[in-house]
């Protein structure tokens, strides 16, 4: 059973559900999809090293997780309902002083095995240590686009480690040599890096050809301390300093004006849906996902890390927008079920840069299964909307990244060591920081 696992091999899906008709799908030996359709098992029987009886299930692109911090998942459930200041200054930041690169590997690890049994295969990640993050996402096998969080406080000393820091991350990930892991720079934010600091991160992306994660107007606070201090607002100063660009994913963007969304969408600018984490830390403000989407913007979707999610279930996050975007702009019509499953697909693939996203032959082979004999999808009336209205990540028993397999009928190998290490290490680390 366990060669099954992990490798490319010719694999034959048969009996699925695909856009609602019934299709076979055959994935070539080099990971990428060779054909759907209606009797591609007839085809394809005798090329396939597998065959995974897929029962009727719908099969969707794996999903794209736009916006994490995977390490944070060590912190899950450690603060909660708390004033946001008060959560960062209290509880948050004392305990990340703490952090060892083997917590951030074990953190990591456990936020990939939750990320494979949940459906997504592909994640924009930001934290410190990347370097343990890598070797973990190496390891489990789906994809990633790690940045280092680049802060400098507005400090010129701090910059130049931070820039060395960025550097050194991106030669490291290329030193890999795995096309599944690519880096990015990580600017943090408006708020906590310099004007400085922003351009040489926009510099050092458009010479590296790389990507840019940055967090934008998650609070109205940021918003008029941004006023206050450049005498503009945080997408026209971002903008100024060369980080709006088509390889730029910007998280939150809860307190954009009409204005800011037009510039996102001129400069082709992926916008970051993170609706749990701004519900639970009560931003006060859903993103103006309708005003991105008229200029033209790829909005796509993100959990935000699991210290304030909780979890980093994307079919959850799907739900969410969809529901916060009708209540919050008091529209029912806002934010179809088809286009909350596009943000979580086709539209994250797009933001990272990715040729995933999408069922087609010559693409990439990141499939999910979706099981159909469930309580959740019973009755079918409309596939669609019960993937988005009424599924968990829990519906999910078969993910497969690369063409490689890593969960079959629900089973991940080596996930009792990946749940044990990161208890252990979660636990380490509370003791640390409170014997500090």
């Amino acid at each position: 059973m366990d060669d099954i696992f992990g490798r490319q091999q010719a694999i034959l899906i048969a009996d699925v559900q695909v856009n609602g008709k019934n299709a076979d799908i055959f994935v070539r030996d080099d990971g990428t999809i060779g054909a759907i359709g209606e009797g591609v098992r007839k085809q394809h029987t005798g090329e396939a090293d597998i065959i995974i009886d897929g029962n009727g299930a719908i099969a969707l692109p794996g999903l794209v997780n736009t916006h994490t911090h995977a390490a944070m998942s060590l912190l899950r459930g450690y603060a909660d309902d708390m004033i946001l200041q008060d959560w960062l200054s209290q509880k948050i930041w004392p305990l990340e002083a703490h952090l060892t690169p083997p917590d951030v590997y074990w953190g990591t690890k456990l936020a990939c095995l939750e990320m494979i049994r949940t459906g997504t295969t592909a994640f924009n990640d930001m934290y410190f240590m990347m370097e343990e993050a890598a070797r973990a996402v190496g390891e489990a096998g789906i994809r990633a686009v790690l940045s280092y969080g680049f802060i400098d406080l507005f400090d010129a000393g701090k910059r130049e480690a931070e820039c060395r820091a960025t550097e050194n991350l991106v030669r490291h990930i290329r030193s890999l040599d795995n096309p599944r892991i690519t880096a990015a720079a990580g600017p943090h934010a408006p708020y906590t890096v310099s004007p400085d600091g922003l351009k040489w991160c926009a510099e050092f992306a458009r010479e590296e050809k790389i990507g840019i994660h940055i967090h934008l107007s998650e609070t109205e606070k940021e918003v008029n301390d941004c006023i206050a201090q450049h005498g503009k607002r945080p997408a026209v100063l971002l903008d100024e300093c060369g980080i709006l660009t088509p390889r730029t994913v910007a998280a939150h963007c809860c307190w954009l004006d009409e204005a800011e969304c037009t510039l996102l969408g001129k400069r082709g600018v992926s916008a970051s849906h993170n609706p749990t984490s701004n519900m639970k830390l009560a931003t006060n403000r859903a993103m103006p996902w309708h005003w991105l989407k008229d200029a033209g913007a790829n909005v796509c979707l993100g959990t935000d890390g699991c210290a304030s999610n909780n979890n980093l279930d994307m079919f959850e996050e799907a739900k969410t927008a969809a529901i916060l975007q009708k209540f919050f702009w008091n529209n029912p019509t806002l934010l179809p079920a088809q286009e909350a499953l596009a943000m979580a697909t086709a539209n994250g693939a797009r933001g990272l840069g990715l040729a995933t996203g999408r069922l087609l032959p010559g693409t990439p082979a990141d499939i999910i299964l979706v099981a159909v004999h469930e309580a959740c999808n019973t009755p079918l009336h409309n596939a669609m909307s019960n993937i988005v209205y009424s599924c968990n990540g829990g519906a999910v028993e078969t993910t497969i990244c690369d063409g490689r397999v890593l969960m079959l009928n629900r089973e991940v190998p080596g996930e009792k060591e990946i749940l044990e290490g990161a208890s252990a290490a979660a636990a380490d680390l509370v003791r640390r920081a409170q014997s500090s």
